[in-house]
């Protein structure tokens, strides 16, 4: 689905942010790209997208070269940014205009999505809030059924409600040939759906694993006291006690914290790696 290889990239007149870059991702997951503000996620998915060109190394995604803008390639991808634009017209309308550039795309979806979020498409865009045109956008990219869709702060603008209702439909959207790249720092808002983790700091590739190896290696849980979290990988002190990350001794799985292991991985990189033994460009 995606392959990076050596890639390097720099801003004009900035120091490298990307230097031989590896990553490779399959298809059939949602993949979680994590990364404090300024560490390349946004870069990152500019390149995937063909929106940004690297200076050297190779990106190919599902065979083909993104810099080159293949229509077949922009058929098949769908991005919803985390600021936009939409013109002011009816759903409706919007749907006819843009809905004939992804030869996949299902009106029977796109009407089931906005009903599940509750929109019809009589609704005028220019109408709608923040959030609600941020649903009509991520339905209309899942009625797209595009192999790759990149989300950037895909439930920004939305309420509980509608995280919810978000988590259940892309969770029903992902099948073998398609990924979803979802960029955020609203981690708790996508429990049980990201699958595989990549962090990303200071423009390198830093943890890369899938929950199966996650679990099998990390426990997350609560300990009582100072003396319980001494050789913790990350321990966060809550009303309860602390809220903790170590090494899965016992071989119990536990659920996986996403903010507790981004924290975890940023505190100790060296010991997470070390714990892994593999090198963070492994695919996944």
């Amino acid at each position: 689905m995606i392959t990076i290889n050596k890639l390097n990239f720099h801003y004009k007149k900035k120091k490298p942010l990307f230097s031989d870059l590896q990553l490779n991702v399959k298809p059939g997951n949602i993949c979680g790209l994590l990364g404090k503000n300024g560490a390349g996620k946004t870069t990152l998915l500019k390149l995937i997208s063909g929106l940004a060109y690297p200076k050297s190394g190779t990106l190919s995604i599902n065979g083909y070269n993104p810099e080159k803008r293949h229509p077949s390639f922009l058929a098949d991808l769908y991005i919803v940014p985390e600021e936009f634009y939409i013109p002011s017209m009816k759903i409706s309308t919007f749907e006819k205009i843009y809905g004939v550039f992804y030869p996949k795309f299902s009106s029977a979806q796109f009407d089931e999505y906005l009903n599940s979020f509750e929109l019809n498409k009589d609704n005028r865009l220019n109408k709608l809030s923040y959030g609600q045109k941020k649903k009509v956008l991520l339905s209309f990219g899942m009625a797209t059924n595009c192999n790759l869709m990149i989300l950037d702060e895909p439930t920004n603008g939305l309420d509980i409600p509608s995280k919810s209702i978000f988590r259940k439909l892309l969770a029903s959207s992902i099948t073998d040939d398609k990924c979803f790249i979802i960029s955020t720092h609203q981690v708790r808002d996508m429990i049980n759906l990201i699958d595989p983790v990549i962090i990303l700091e200071n423009g390198k590739i830093i943890f890369q694993a899938t929950i199966e190896e996650i679990t099998s290696k990390l426990h997350f849980g609560m300990r009582f006291s100072e003396a319980e979290v001494a050789d913790a990988f990350y321990a966060e002190r809550t009303p309860g006690g602390f809220l903790a990350v170590t090494p899965n001794i016992s071989g119990e799985e536990t659920e996986v914290d996403m903010e507790v292991l981004f924290n975890a991985v940023i505190s100790n990189k060296e010991r997470i790696e070390k714990l892994f033994e593999k090198e963070v460009h492994h695919d996944v």
